[in-house]
């Protein structure tokens, strides 16, 4: 699978084609589903352009992109830096009115497990982000299942994304939920083309970078997601 991530906490002043706004994120999802895209993950704004996990905002948002694309698997954040207060965090997911159909959680955060029960509680497939072999032993401490674990390698230096991407995959099992490989920046194509040589789920799009292989500066996220798939992705 390859999966697009269209925004993430990209400001629209790092890049003009960043989708802030629900009619621009649908945009960009039917783009990139058009390519073959079966996924995309967003991270919602609200009217000033933050991100929000508002139970409004994520029933807007999930709604309008449904509406644009059926069929189209979507995938929101949790991120702590939206909201950091681990209640706050679960009291929003078990109120959200129109639900997403997985959602990440960075294990290394606080009330990490608590906001991957209450959207397994309500039937959404639970991302586990590990960003270190550490969050991978935090994630094993769960009790609550996976459906998928997102192993995200943040350096922005090739050399030590992939070094990351071994280091945790070396840790995970057979038996452990499907890996979706990627990385950000710099990192994220040699590590894109690392889960493809693997046989792995990974992702593209402009939160984990604004360059296209070759170094240019991409246009927007389709021509991002069209040179993944060149590569073998998806």
């Amino acid at each position: 699978m390859l999966k697009a991530c269209l925004n993430g906490g990209r400001r629209r002043d790092e890049h003009d084609a960043v989708p802030v706004t629900i009619a621009e994120l649908a945009a960009d999802a039917v783009r990139c589903a058009e390519l073959g895209v079966p996924a995309v993950h967003v991270h919602p704004r609200d009217a000033s352009g933050a991100e929000s996990l508002a139970p409004a905002v994520i029933a807007d948002t999930v709604t309008a992109l449904r509406a644009a694309r059926p069929g189209l698997a979507l995938g929101l954040t949790t991120g702590a830096w939206i909201e950091p207060d681990p209640a706050a965090r679960v009291a929003a997911v078990r109120a959200w009115p129109v639900l997403p159909d997985f959602a990440s959680v960075n294990a290394h955060e606080e009330g990490a497990e608590a906001v991957a029960a209450a959207l397994h509680e309500r039937g959404v497939l639970v991302e586990a982000g590990l960003w270190t072999v550490e969050a991978v032993r935090s994630w094993r401490r769960w009790r609550t299942p996976a459906g998928r674990l997102l192993v995200e390698c943040t350096p922005d230096d090739p050399a030590a994304a992939l070094a990351d991407a071994a280091a945790m995959l070396a840790a995970l099992a057979p038996e452990d939920p499907p890996v979706l490989l990627h990385g950000e920046g710099a990192g994220a194509w040699p590590v894109l083309s690392e889960a493809v040589r693997r046989g792995l789920d990974t992702r593209i799009g402009l939160e984990d970078t604004l360059h296209l292989p070759d170094g240019g500066l991409a246009t927007d996220n389709a021509a991002l997601v069209a040179a993944a798939v060149a590569l073998g992705a998806g």
